[in-house]
């Protein structure tokens, strides 16, 4: 591989793993809750529909914008096997809900994505 294919590849595919493996640290920690209550646990699932947003659109982005099936689908297995992970990480628990808030971030980008580059 020459140089500049590589380069291609690390500028496309470093940006989703190194997001993934942010958000297995974070998982990892096991608490993460500022005290705040109900603001704490909105604010926490907003974050986390975007951060799945956010993944998805680099993994699309990753395939020159022509796979987002395939882009959805590693988000939303990643948000899944987060919460698989949770389960074995003291003070987490991981829930069925939270995948789904996930996936919709995911859907969100998908869509934002579309009108914007629809528009563009």
């Amino acid at each position: 591989m020459s140089p500049a294919t590589v380069k291609n590849l690390l500028s496309r595919f470093l940006p989703p793993l190194a997001l993934m493996g942010l958000i297995y640290f974070l998982s990892a920690q096991s608490d993460l809750n500022s005290g705040l209550g109900t603001i704490d646990l909105i604010g926490r699932k907003i974050l986390h529909a975007t951060e799945y947003g956010v993944l998805f659109g680099l993994w699309w982005r990753a395939f020159n914008w022509r796979a987002p099936l395939a882009a959805a689908a590693i988000a939303i297995l990643w948000a899944a096997s987060d919460e698989y992970h949770q389960l074995s990480v003291q003070g987490r628990h991981g829930t069925p809900v939270d995948v789904l808030i996930d996936s919709t971030g995911v859907l969100i980008a998908w869509l934002l994505i579309r009108w914007r580059r629809a528009g563009a």
